[in-house]
């Protein structure tokens, strides 16, 4: 009989490294309780979809302008995870913010990964490079990446792994993102999904 696993989606906007992340995990059996089986992107020219398509992995696009509405696109989004009975929803760089209604209907299937050690540098407006500026703005010594479940404020669910990355002299907001992808969010990523992914096998069980 062939191992159970958990259904894994994976919702995306730009590069896809912290999807590259999983994959790999996936591919060296770091990941072995759950599996990619669906790649959503909400932009047509996002690079992620590209590395979902090299990895075996089904892949749409899901824009919202096409749609008409967030509920419109979020319901769209929605009836594609159920169909393919998705059980872990991961949000790796996907910039949309997801309504209450949506994460409700989710509730605790929905992680990201931050690029801070939450709460500092989080919340509204703190995405992408911002994050690392505000960093070496305040002048911290330490920061990290944080991997937390979604609710309806945005960073706000509770966190499930973090991981400290010292900030170094000279670093830019540009070497400082490198640093904590490489040295927290592609390590801590991984491993909570596939923690996650036990914890929904067992309840199946």
């Amino acid at each position: 009989m062939a191992e159970q696993k958990a259904r894994v989606a994976v919702l995306v906007s730009g590069g896809g490294t912290n999807l590259q992340a999983i994959l790999d995990a996936q591919k060296s059996g770091a990941i072995h309780s759950g599996e990619v089986k669906l790649v959503i992107a909400n932009k047509i020219d996002a690079y992620a979809l590209t590395r979902a398509e090299r990895a075996g992995v089904p892949t749409a696009v899901v824009l919202k302008k096409d749609c008409g509405s967030q509920a419109a696109f979020e319901e769209k989004i929605a009836c594609m995870l159920e169909e393919n009975g998705i059980d872990l929803i991961v949000l790796a760089g996907f910039m949309a913010i997801l309504s209450g209604d949506f994460t409700a209907r989710f509730d605790h299937r929905i992680i990201n990964v931050h690029p801070s050690l939450i709460p500092s540098f989080c919340g509204a407006g703190f995405y992408g490079l911002k994050v690392h500026e505000a960093a070496l703005q305040k002048g911290v010594k330490v920061t990290g990446a944080t991997v937390h479940y979604v609710n309806e404020i945005p960073d706000g669910g509770e966190i499930i792994a973090q991981k400290a990355v010292a900030v170094e002299a000279g670093d830019t907001p540009e070497t400082l993102q490198k640093r904590v992808m490489e040295q927290a969010e592609w390590i801590i990523l991984p491993q909570s999904v596939e923690m996650i992914c036990q914890g929904i096998i067992a309840r199946k069980g």
